[in-house]
């Protein structure tokens, strides 16, 4: 199946859903990216603190799928944020890889307090010119961020991966990434129901509503509504039943009463774990 494509300011395409990766390692994680790739998903996204590149290499390099028709994206950590680290650490990322090049690549998150997220960007633009990676982006950026980047630098990221789910639908930062032509992705697209405390998304009543409405899984209404909202998804499973699941939001549309439905759990502190990109630091 062909999945439909967002395009970025400048032309750049990406899949309306991608696979995350977060806590696929090992030989059950390259069994379960290699299941994923088999199903017709192209795009991966993990990142350097994953500690999980050389899975998602060994499992393209098993899928037997063209490297051509895939798009791989990695992210940043904080800590090599100083520009001849950033350059070393993306060679690092590609050599763990074991690729030739990275369609994508993002800056995690800004970290802020050390005040380094634009020599960062600077690097991930050399990057690009090295032919390292295909297009550079960033992860958890507010506008005010990525404003700073383009006033000092003239370049815009084509995407921005942000916590987007029920609870934080993130209309503001859609908002201003629609007008500069930015895709958003969303992480922890479907909240995080496994992890103690957490509220569970796929249990909220309006979400259960429009799912016995449609026939689908809560999972499935939930994503088509990212999609409906023009985000993009990339929700993570190790299970090639939910794998699947996930990736079948593509034959059916959800009303404008639908998507009321599931957005009215949507609130201002709705982030899951307090992380405020304009205080939260991660290395």
């Amino acid at each position: 199946m062909s999945i439909p494509k967002y395009t970025a300011y400048n032309g750049y395409q990406v899949p309306q859903l991608g696979l995350g990766t977060y806590k696929l390692k090992g030989q059950s994680g390259v069994q379960a990216i290699k299941a994923a790739l088999e199903m017709g998903y192209s795009y991966i996204d993990t990142a350097y603190n994953y500690e999980n590149e050389a899975t998602v290499g060994e499992a393209i390099r098993q899928s037997g799928v063209n490297r051509q028709d895939l798009q791989v994206a990695s992210k940043l950590p904080g800590r090599y944020h100083a520009y001849n680290d950033a350059l070393v650490t993306i060679e690092e990322s590609l050599l763990r890889a074991n690729l030739d090049y990275y369609d994508l690549y993002l800056i995690h998150w800004p970290n802020p307090k050390e005040d380094k997220y634009v020599e960062a960007w600077q690097a991930l633009i050399e990057a690009k010119k090295r032919g390292y990676v295909k297009e550079i982006g960033v992860s958890n950026f507010l506008p005010h961020h990525i404003d700073r980047l383009v006033a000092e630098t003239g370049v815009k990221p084509v995407v921005n991966q942000v916590e987007l789910h029920p609870l934080f639908d993130q209309a503001d930062q859609r908002a201003y990434d629609d007008q500069n032509g930015i895709i958003t992705q969303s992480w922890s697209p479907l909240g995080r129901a496994n992890e103690k405390g957490q509220e569970n998304v796929m249990e909220l009543p309006g979400v259960l509503e429009v799912a016995e409405k449609h026939g689908k899984s809560a999972g499935q209404v939930v994503l088509r509504w990212h999609l409906q909202l023009g985000a993009m998804p990339i929700p993570k499973s190790s299970k090639a039943n939910r794998l699947q699941e996930n990736f079948d939001v593509f034959d059916f549309e959800l009303d404008e009463d639908d998507m009321a439905k599931i957005s009215q759990y949507s609130r201002e502190d709705g982030r899951l774990s307090d992380q405020n990109p304009d205080e939260y630091q991660e290395f």
